[in-house]
């Protein structure tokens, strides 16, 4: 999987003089940010004006896929093994092209195959060395050869450029921040901090992206630092940056009729499960007992023995209370089937305790870069995905069905479909007013009415939906489901793949996901609504396509999102932490407070709601200690 970064300067030579030094110094920073993505190995490739970065989580041909990686142009004299340091630049006897890379490519064996038949000679087993051989055949178009989940960073020595491409779905994330000489990049924001150029700072349009619940793509919490758009390439060179959009949901009408449809989702989720099996270390699946998982978890199962792992919370599935979103516990769906489908399961119980401990708050904050409202649900996959880091290096996860399916409450909700804002907006401020709170509310008044949360809401909706294309010959119903799905896939989505990437990074786990892949993605997607939804029932499709697989109560199961902790010791943690926080007048986010309102709400009686990213008392004190963190770890400076 691994963590890449990096910088380029076209104003002066990083390889001269007291430059050098300097350059090795920061690469080693950089690079050292990232130590948890790839804990394997590590390296750096430096030219006069680029310098590439790596830290390696080894998944595939542990031996010969170290990097950055060199290769000659086809029919040239080798540059050295992969990895190795070169000299380059224009003319130069050095490799033609250096790769740091991120991810997975599903169908590297093909590639590898036309590859070599077009001239190229291979030495390792690598699919990241089939990547660099894409882009010296197809130059920056090799984007649309690869099916995977990647980021990565392509030095063209020849032309003194360098190309930045994330995957279509944004599966693996990619930043950027423009210098006066370049840009710097990375995998996560905290390695181009790491950069003497960049500084950690918060203005208005970074606190609007932590506190609207959708995703602000394209930008980061940090002034300056932005993200590379899933399916977009970036280049730069010394005539400036370029940024062209490789890959879009299709708009093309869908020919097949439902009993074809079916079949076809059906085959395409049994070669992406067999694709998505390959590795040299341990791989196991996370169970979570819905539909999505246990889909995933029996065709991983049908092709040979599976480690499988859920979370719990100790006692919640004798305790366990219906709630807005979850009708019943996942724990007996788990193990019916793991049982099914003969896994070797276990369970990974956490309590309130550890979910509380402020430590443990301080490691996630740290991965993510960010806060985040829904804290438990963060903290506990933090915690599944250590536990599973001891005996696995792989996990396949069913994340995204909901969104490439419709699985959510609100795409059967008349007045969420229809309102004029994302549907999950509207549902999650009804919400918010049954509880009687919302996002904002622990926060200075004046400070969120010079924010104008509303108007940037009605601004970013504005912009997706301008995004959607439009099919031909449909009608007013299936143009407004459409609509809806793109606004998941774009707005949504992104959201829960940068969570399950940073958390599982964080401890050096690569978790894959097969219904990111895109052909899926673009089949089902250009569907009609009429079919998602034929049986009346959330993710119709995917039922169809994967009942045969399932126990029926599994089959039949409701839509049910990941856990969250129904503990009221949890929430009194949370209440003793922010008692403690308020006492202290030095707290860096005392700037940002209500102060009133927040002793207020700690004076209150439990008002046991689930954090669900809008509204109680929970989501408010998970906010409000989050934010703390986040602006004293990273010394985060105030520009509001």
């Amino acid at each position: 999987m691994c963590g890449i970064t990096g910088w380029v300067d076209f104003d002066r030579d990083l390889t001269a003089g007291a430059a050098h030094a300097d350059t090795a110094r920061t690469a080693a920073a950089m690079v050292a940010t990232m130590a948890c993505r790839g804990p394997d190995d590590q390296g750096a490739w430096t030219a006069p004006h680029a310098v590439l970065g790596h830290r390696r989580l080894a998944v595939i041909d542990i031996e010969g896929g170290r990097q950055p990686m060199t290769a000659a142009t086809p029919g040239s004299p080798a540059p050295g093994a992969p990895g190795a340091p070169g000299g380059d630049g224009p003319g130069s006897d050095g490799p033609a092209a250096v790769l740091t890379y991120s991810g997975e490519v599903y169908n590297f064996t093909e590639l590898r195959a036309e590859l070599t038949a077009l001239g190229h000679t291979f030495r390792t087993r690598s699919d990241t060395e089939v990547v660099l051989h894409a882009y010296l055949q197809w130059g920056e178009h090799m984007a649309e050869r690869l099916n995977g989940m990647y980021a990565l960073a392509v030095w063209d020595t020849r032309t003194e450029e360098l190309l930045l491409v994330r995957d279509r779905l944004g599966v693996k994330p990619l930043y950027w921040r423009r210098l006066p000489g370049g840009l710097a990049f990375g995998s996560e924001p905290k390695a181009i901090l790491a950069h003497p150029g960049a500084d950690a700072v918060l203005d208005a349009d970074g606190l609007r992206g932590i506190l609207g619940f959708f995703k602000d793509v394209g930008h980061s919490p940090y002034r300056g630092i932005d993200e590379l758009r899933p399916g977009h390439v970036l280049r730069i060179g010394r005539s400036g940056v370029t940024v062209r959009r490789y890959w879009r949901p299709p708009s093309a009408p869908h020919a097949d009729d439902l009993p074809t449809t079916i079949a076809r989702v059906r085959e395409l989720l049994e070669d992406i499960v067999t694709r998505q099996l390959v590795s040299d270390v341990p791989l196991c699946t996370l169970l979570s007992g819905g539909l999505d998982s246990s889909i995933v978890t029996a065709l991983a199962a049908a092709r040979g023995p599976v480690r499988s792992f859920a979370v719990d919370f100790t006692g919640q599935a004798e305790t366990f209370v219906p709630d807005f979103m979850r009708d019943t516990p996942d724990t007996p769906f788990v193990h019916e089937l793991a049982e099914h489908a003969k896994t070797e399961h276990a369970d990974i119980v956490v309590d309130a305790a550890r979910l509380a401990d402020p430590d443990l708050r301080r490691t996630v904050v740290r991965a993510f870069d960010e806060p985040a409202v829904n804290g438990d649900m963060n903290t506990s996959l933090y915690l599944l995905f250590r536990a599973i880091r001891d005996e696995s290096t792989v996990a396949l996860s069913g994340e995204s069905a909901d969104e490439v399916f419709g699985g959510y409450l609100w795409f059967h909700d008349h007045d969420s479909v229809r309102a004029a804002t994302f549907p999950w907006v509207a549902m999650g401020m009804r919400q918010a007013t049954q509880f009687g709170s919302d996002q904002t509310g622990p926060l200075d008044p004046a400070l969120v009415g010079g924010l104008d949360m509303p108007g940037h809401l009605a601004e970013q909706y504005r912009q997706a939906v301008a995004d959607v294309p439009e099919v031909p010959g449909e009608d007013e119903h299936e143009r407004r489901m459409r609509r809806v799905c793109h606004l998941h896939l774009t707005h949504f989505l992104p959201m829960l793949l940068d969570r399950k990437d940073r958390a599982s990074m964080a401890v050096g786990l690569e978790v894959r996901v097969p219904f990111c892949d895109h052909r899926l993605v673009e089949y089902v997607y250009g569907s009609p609504w009429a079919m998602k939804n034929h049986d009346g029932r959330e993710k119709s499709l995917l039922r169809a396509a994967g009942r045969h697989l399932l126990p029926p109560s599994i089959a039949a199961r409701r839509k049910s999102p990941y856990p969250a902790i129904q503990d009221p010791a949890y929430e009194l943690a949370l209440l003793d932490q922010v008692r403690d926080l308020l006492a202290d007048p030095n707290a860096p986010v005392t700037p940002l407070l209500d102060r009133a309102a927040v002793k207020e709400m700690t004076e209150r009686p439990l008002d046991g709601t689930v954090g669900t990213g809008f509204g109680g008392r929970r989501s408010a004190f998970e906010l409000v200690l989050s934010l703390d963190v986040w602006l004293r770890d990273q010394n985060v400076r105030l520009a509001l």
